[in-house]
């Protein structure tokens, strides 16, 4: 009779990770079954499997953390390009690359009880909490080790004996442990570090819901008529402030990057003509984008939004229509509104005109949701950027319109733009038509409690001029800014003019904050209000100046600071940085979500031991969320304070909690800068 030996094989067989859920060395990376194929991008060159731990070397490769440990321990040159290397030059990879691996969908290991799917950095989660095949597995194992013949307990299994858990994770949320230096972003229901909804406890019943955050690398080509015109767009962050990577801020209308209409707010610019800018100062991401010619190659990493199990269930009843329209010429229209709502992202029709194409074909209708135009991905999109794909088409517009009966059109934006995707004959030459701007948002001036010292790199200088003049001298300056603008700016000095007398004396500069002149308060006042108040007072025969000047030590080339054409230029983003918290305007932003949502932004900086404080930034705003649908914060804004609580002086581990804690309202006090215009 043959020995009984499956339970004594099973028993000698290498017990399974606890994170990944397969059997591997101690000291080995983990290991996974990814659904998709990895870009080789992703890919270490050492074990050629996705990174773990990524690490970058100095000569631009990356590699997991342990193949790279264990191979400097025999080496000392770069496994690619055999460079003089030691571990100790390597640093770890920025937070969105190690996001975006993280982000990578894996298959369950135990895949004849649980065909579940998630992202990888939500596998070990799954497992301890969710799998039946891995709970199964641990009973099994539990029963070998402690059999009834045994008097005593063997010490517990690999995975139980050296990983402690994190009490959040075991307690059925998940953990968060944001690194101050990286994006911690307030999302829903996953267990990567930072990434928390606090309303959602999740429960078998609420797998259906799960989303996962989509983010896209694309390669834009952008084409000017003429290779000095700017793009059109601002730009915050750089790796010489707390957001790192180079954010857009803001698409200008009727610039060239609009116009292309592929580039929205929140996207991250990685590289621009084949250089990594994902590294670099502000002032240098500024240069190499400023930088003229006919084409531009841009490579930008794009948040798509949520993926969400039940709402593409509920998609599913809507009916997607393909309809084609035919131009007898280019220049026809097409008769067709389109608008933006204040409650859903993408592109919605407002109206058909009557007797235009598009009414006489029939096959469109008010409240259609436009999803795609001759194949290019609108679900994100602006009026704006349909309407120029409309004229740009000689003949064949092919629409992908998303249709629910019985829904009616949301409240339009008041800011945003109806478009009449006609040509440029048309009544209206195809222009989005603007709606007035909403009313002005309550500002005030940042309070005594929410103030804070300039940050490492800066340093103000306030200055006295006093100068003796003719009355019909001009101070030969020109200025920005203003309380009325939309960034609620102090006045700045634009120009100094070869004529006048503040040219001739030579202390006043372009770029200084004017405070006062001749007693006058200019920092409460708007851009009409200081002009009168600057001319009048430069009618008599002496004028006191008191100015600002700010010096930022993180971009000393003044040249890169420069838009020659007088009135065009503004202080690069990274100089308001330095400007004394008495001189800022607050903002109240209230947001506003449901029990399973999550609140759409993510937030950078925070109090280090290493950088001492440092002011927390709005990194990225999802797609689709609250934060997106409420569009009065931006990347680049800085947040002063959470429900009335400061922020100044926190770190990133304590405000995290804090965002935790509010379910379905919070008000953020923030401060917004404009972005450096490229």
């Amino acid at each position: 009779m043959a020995d009984p030996v499956p339970e004594e094989s099973v028993s000698q067989a290498p017990e399974l990770c606890c994170e990944c859920g397969q059997a591997h060395p101690l000291l080995d990376n983990h290991l996974y079954n990814f659904q998709d194929e990895v870009d080789d991008e992703l890919i270490c060159h050492i074990c050629l499997q996705p990174l773990l731990q990524p690490m970058d070397t100095p000569c631009g490769h990356t590699y997991c953390f342990k193949c790279l440990e264990n191979f400097m321990q025999e080496y000392s040159f770069c496994p690619m390009d055999r460079k003089k290397l030691s571990f100790q030059q390597c640093h770890k990879s920025s937070l969105l690359v190690r996001n975006l691996l993280d982000k990578l969908l894996v298959l369950c290991p135990f895949k004849a009880e649980c065909q579940q799917t998630m992202q990888r950095c939500e596998l070990e989660a799954h497992l301890q909490n969710r799998c039946p095949g891995f709970k199964k597995y641990k009973s099994e194992l539990q029963r070998k080790k402690n059999p009834i013949s045994k008097g005593k307990e063997d010490p517990p299994a690999r995975g139980e004996a050296n990983t402690p858990k994190d009490p959040e994770v075991l307690s059925g949320g998940s953990s968060l442990v944001a690194e101050s230096s990286g994006a911690a972003v307030v999302s829903l229901g996953t267990a990567e570090p930072g990434l928390v909804n606090p309303a959602f406890e999740e429960t078998e019943e609420d797998l259906p819901q799960r989303t996962s955050l989509v983010a896209e690398t694309t390669t834009i080509e952008i084409h000017r008529e003429d290779p000095e015109e700017e793009l059109g767009m601002r730009i915050v962050g750089g790796k010489d402030t707390p957001l790192g990577n180079i954010v857009v801020q803001e698409v200008l209308r009727d610039s060239v990057i609009a116009a292309d209409g592929r580039i929205a707010p929140g996207d991250h610019i990685l590289e621009v003509n084949g250089v990594n800018i994902s590294s670099v100062t502000h002032c240098q991401a500024v240069s190499f984008l400023r930088h003229p010619g006919p084409v531009l190659h841009l490579m930008v990493l794009q948040e798509k939004g949520f993926s969400n199990k039940s709402a593409q269930q509920d998609s599913a009843s809507r009916e997607v229509i393909h309809v084609t329209l035919v131009k007898r010429d280019r220049s026809e229209p097409l008769g067709i509104k389109l608008i933006r709502k204040t409650d859903e992202a993408g592109i919605f029709i407002l109206d058909l005109l009557e007797g235009g194409l598009a009414a006489k074909n029939g096959k469109l209708s008010r409240n259609d949701r436009v999803l795609s135009i001759n194949g290019q991905d609108l679900r994100q999109g602006t009026p704006e950027a349909a309407a120029q794909i409309i004229q740009t088409t000689e003949s064949r517009v092919n629409f992908v319109i998303l249709r629910q009966p019985g829904v009616q059109l949301g409240e339009p934006l008041e800011d945003g733009s109806t478009s009449n995707s006609s040509s440029s004959s048309s009544s209206n030459g195809g222009s989005p038509v603007h709606h007035r701007r909403r009313p002005d948002q309550n500002h005030y001036r940042r309070k005594s409690n929410y103030q804070k010292d300039l940050p490492q790199g800066y340093v103000s200088h306030e200055k006295t001029v006093a100068i003796k003049k003719e009355p019909k001298e001009s101070l030969g300056i020109t200025i920005g800014g203003g309380r009325d603008n939309k960034n609620k700016l102090p006045i700045y000095v634009t120009s100094v003019q070869p004529i006048g007398c503040l040219f001739r004396d030579g202390r006043i500069k372009r770029g200084d904050v004017l405070l006062s002149i001749n007693g006058i308060d200019l920092t409460h006042l708007n851009y009409y209000e200081a002009v009168s108040a600057l001319k009048s007072n430069a009618a008599s025969h002496s004028v006191t100046l008191k100015a600002l000047e700010i010096l930022s030590l993180n971009c000393p080339e003044p040249s890169l600071d420069i838009r020659e054409q007088g009135f065009s230029w503004a202080p690069l983003w990274i100089t308001w940085l330095g400007l004394p918290s008495y001189l800022h305007f607050c903002q109240d932003v209230v947001l506003t979500k449901g029990n399973l949502e999550s609140w759409g932004f993510s937030i950078v900086g925070g109090f280090e031991e290493s950088k001492g404080n440092q002011p927390f930034f709005i990194k990225t705003i999802v797609p689709g969320t609250p934060a997106f649908r409420d569009r009065k914060l931006k990347c680049g804004d800085e947040i002063v304070a959470v429900n009335g609580v400061p922020a100044i002086g926190m770190s990133n581990s304590e405000l995290i909690p804090m965002l935790k804690e509010q379910r379905n309202k919070v008000t953020l006090t923030v401060v917004s800068w404009p972005g450096s215009l490229v």
